[in-house]
């Protein structure tokens, strides 16, 4: 059974800095193409970056220099670290997967950047 569960979220001041962790099971994080997408009141779902099987990464150009994804193959969890935060980053971001031709999607964690 595939599951992804986010963590990390939280308010932070602009121009600092957040972690997001995405607790993968029922498949194997290093093997598989995943992503992380937000969602901000009134706007529809946007991908914010993604990170194939292979390593390659691709991010939406409003965070490219900002965010960074990674994988944790120990403990098969999915991360973004995101820095030089900005107000219009807030969001509501989800960690997400396609597993054999199903999209799956986490609960979403609560990112608020402001002062």
């Amino acid at each position: 059974q595939v599951q992804l569960v986010e963590s990390g979220g939280g308010l932070v001041q602009p121009g600092g800095s957040l972690r997001l962790s995405c607790a993968a099971s029922g498949f194997t994080v290093s093997i598989t193409n995943m992503a992380w997408y937000r969602q901000a009141p009134g706007k529809e779902r946007e991908l914010v970056a993604s990170i194939t099987s292979g390593g390659s990464t691709n991010f939406a150009e409003s965070v490219k220099g900002r965010f960074t994804i990674s994988r944790d193959n120990a403990k098969n969890t999915l991360d973004l670290q995101m820095n030089s935060l900005k107000p219009e980053d807030t969001a509501v971001y989800y960690c997400s997967v396609v597993v054999r031709g199903f999209h799956y999607w986490g609960q979403g964690t609560q990112v608020t950047v402001s002062s």
